[in-house]
Formats: structure tokens, C-alpha cells, sequence
């Protein structure tokens, strides 16, 4: 079985663990005999883009094909504007980009599947190359996919997902939102993301290691307002008398940094901003933690959380979004309510007073995340879906 999959979430020089997710999957699927080429689409940077923002002169840095671990990625350019603008157009500008380097790769790699990840722009861009050469289409939302609005934008999604063979959701909430706006019944299948137990296992090293030290909160994420970040701040301020060694460690960066820094100047070496970092050393810091905190009020799936409860550690996150799926409340972690610091600090000072009981939660939740949220059983379940839409079930 031959794969082709377009996703502009892919590692690369210029943010080596951008969809780190993607290419977990897709080496997990490699493993298990079937052969996929990447086709990761990058902006265009034509002079003097590239010299606006460090973020644009990254991507021009981008070679134009490269090997990532194994895996063949090439990175043709496409025409996306700053700040989103004209995004509802920006998958049939994708297309416009991939579609004469797809077809190179076609000639040479004759693909049964095309697989895109996230809706727009990249499930627009593959619905138009499944049409093409008449192969059916697979597309996986993971949540963000669906946050911009709008009657142009809706139009978009919803051209991408009724041209799909079979969409993917991440999520259980991922899926409702699918199946009600867009009305796609039975087409529609859960297949939550995965981990890496190898990566684990390296990583778990740092929990003895770790044994006895001050209370640390930890959380990794894009530094955006929905991610509650804010709250994780708040949170920390007020239980900092109560737990005078304890430390906030911030994982990410982003558009909020600059406030969220002037939120945290009052305490002191408490909250240590350590910008983004190898995803090796995330979880070394995921093992070194206490709590794993991330009151995300708009989590389509989030990986971190399976990382952290595979390392032993009780988590917390919203109610009612993506990790609701294998967050359960009190038993592999605690589920807050959405916005609200009171229960934000409640939950967070249950697990620093009561060290036994949070060891048992994260042990628990190690069991739980190692023995069914596995990459490997992911590329099983893909690869079902693949088989499926190629009329071989």
C-alpha cells in the first residue's frame, strides 16, 4: 500500500517538532509495511519576506526535499499571507503549490491513498489531487482545523470534508462537532493520537531520579489565551504561601508570552519561562514534574497529556474537551471546569497535599495511556481505515 501524505504540520529545520504527531504516525505506519511520502507544503517567501520576521526567514531556510528519520519529505512552497488573511482561500493556493510536485512523485510512487491532516488548508489541497487522479482521500481534523468562522471559511471545510472518503477525528468531542455541522454520519471515526513507549521509557529514567524534590507544576503548549496558561499563573500566586518551594515551569512560546510575562513578574523565579525546547527534553521535564497542568478551554486532542500520564504524572485539564477521552476525573487525573480558577486551584492543591494519592493517579494513568494509546495501535487503525476506502474490507 502506497501513501501520500500532505500535512504542513511536519517537522522541519525550522521548527523540528511542528506535527511531531504526524510523523510519529507515519513512521508507525512504515513499520508495519506500508510506504509513504510526505508532502509538507512551506509559505513562499519571495524577497523581502524573509527578512520581515525571524518566523518567515525560517521558512525560507527550508530545503526543498530532505529525509526526516527515514521518512522522504519534500516542501513545495505555497502563497500564504500573513495573520490569516484570505484563509478561506488558502487550500486551493496550497493545491496551486504541491500539485506539479505531487504528480513528479506520482510518476515515480503511484499512490493508492491521499491522507491530509487538518481540514484547511491541507484537506482542501488533497480533495483537489484525489480528484485528480480519482484516489480516494482520507482526512484527519485534530481541532484547530475548525476554530476560524465564517461563511467563505465554512464553505471551504465543508468542500474538503464532503469530498473525504473517510474523516478521521482525533476525539470524541472532534467527532460530534463534525458529524452535526457537517453531517457526514458513518463516514465519520474516532482514532485518537499515540505515543512513542521507546520515548517514554528513555524519558522515565527522571522520575526517580526527580524523587523528593520541590513541587513542580509543569505545562507545554503554543503560548495562546485558550490554553490557560493564565490560570496556571493565577493558580500558582495563589497557592504560593501554602507551598513555598513550588515552581511553575512554562514549556512554548507564542503570542501571549509578553503578557503572560508581565502576569508572572511578581513571582519572582516561581514561574520559569523556558521557551520551546527538543521534544526529548519535554519529556525529560514532563518526568522531573509534580503536576502536569494545562487547563486548555479549547483542546481538540492534546498529546502532552498522554505523554505526562505515560510518565506517571496526574494531569489536569478542562471538562468537556479533547482529553476528556482518557482523562477521568479523580482516577487518571482531574477534569476543571473551563475558565475557572477555583477549580483550577482546587484540583492542583488536592494533588501537591496529598502526594500518595497523586502517585496513585499517575500510575494509574501510566497503565491506562501505555496499554491502548499507543502509535502503533494508531497506524493499525489508520491503516483499517485505508483498506476500507480502498474496497479491501
Amino acid at each position: 500500500m502506497r501513501v501520500l501524505v500532505v500535512s504542513h504540520l511536519y517537522p522541519s529545520t525550522a521548527n523540528p517538532i511542528a506535527g511531531i504527531f504526524v510523523h510519529q504516525q507515519v513512521k508507525a505506519m512504515m513499520a508495519q509495511g506500508v510506504e509513504v511520502r510526505v508532502v509538507s507544503p512551506v509559505p513562499w517567501t519571495p524577497f523581502p519576506t524573509a527578512y520581515l520576521a525571524r518566523k518567515w526567514g525560517a521558512y525560507s531556510r527550508i530545503p526543498k526535499e530532505t529525509v526526516w528519520e527515514g521518512v522522504p519529505v519534500v516542501h513545495p512552497r505555497y502563497l500564504l499571507f500573513p495573520r490569516a488573511w484570505f484563509f478561506a482561500r488558502s487550500g486551493w493556493r496550497m493545491y496551486r503549490g504541491i500539485r506539479t510536485r505531487a504528480e513528479e512523485i506520482y510518476r515515480a510512487f503511484p499512490f493508492d491513498v491521499i491522507h491530509c491532516h487538518t481540514v484547511l488548508p491541507d484537506g482542501y489541497a488533497g480533495a483537489l489531487l484525489a480528484a485528480r487522479r480519482a484516489k480516494p482521500c482520507v482526512v484527519t481534523v485534530h481541532g484547530y482545523d475548525l476554530v476560524h468562522w465564517g461563511v467563505r471559511y465554512r464553505e471551504a471545510v465543508s468542500y474538503a470534508l464532503g469530498s473525504a472518503s473517510k474523516v478521521i477525528a482525533v476525539s470524541t468531542k472532534l467527532a460530534h462537532i463534525v458529524r452535526d455541522e457537517f453531517a457526514l454520519g458513518d463516514r465519520v471515526v474516532v482514532i485518537p493520537n499515540g505515543l512513542d513507549p521507546v520515548e517514554i521509557a528513555r524519558a522515565e529514567r527522571g522520575v526517580e531520579e526527580n524523587r523528593g524534590r520541590k513541587p513542580t507544576v509543569l505545562s507545554v503548549s503554543g503560548l495562546y489565551r485558550r490554553k490557560g496558561i493564565e490560570l496556571n499563573i493565577r493558580a500558582v500566586e495563589r497557592l504560593s504561601a501554602k507551598y513555598p518551594g513550588l515552581t511553575y515551569e512554562i514549556i512554548g512560546s507564542g503570542p501571549e508570552e509578553k503578557n503572560l510575562r508581565r502576569l508572572a513578574r511578581n513571582l519572582a523565579s516561581r514561574v520559569v519561562f523556558l521557551g520551546s525546547q527538543p521534544h526529548s527534553r519535554v519529556l525529560e521535564r514532563m518526568a522531573a514534574c509534580t503536576v502536569f497542568s494545562l487547563p486548555s478551554f479549547h483542546e481538540g486532542f492534546g498529546i502532552v497529556y498522554l505523554e505526562a500520564m505515560a510518565l506517571g504524572k496526574p494531569v489536569i485539564a478542562c471538562q468537556g474537551e479533547g482529553p476528556e477521552d482518557f482523562v477521568r476525573n479523580g482516577r487518571t487525573g482531574f477534569l476543571v471546569k473551563p475558565r475557572d480558577l477555583e477549580s483550577l486551584v482546587e484540583a492542583m492543591d488536592f494533588l501537591l497535599s496529598h502526594p500518595e494519592e497523586a502517585e496513585a493517579i499517575g500510575e494509574q494513568a501510566r497503565q491506562e495511556i501505555l496499554n491502548n494509546y499507543t502509535w502503533e495501535k494508531n497506524a493499525e487503525r489508520t491503516v483499517q481505515v485505508y483498506r476500507e476506502v480502498l474496497g479491501e474490507l
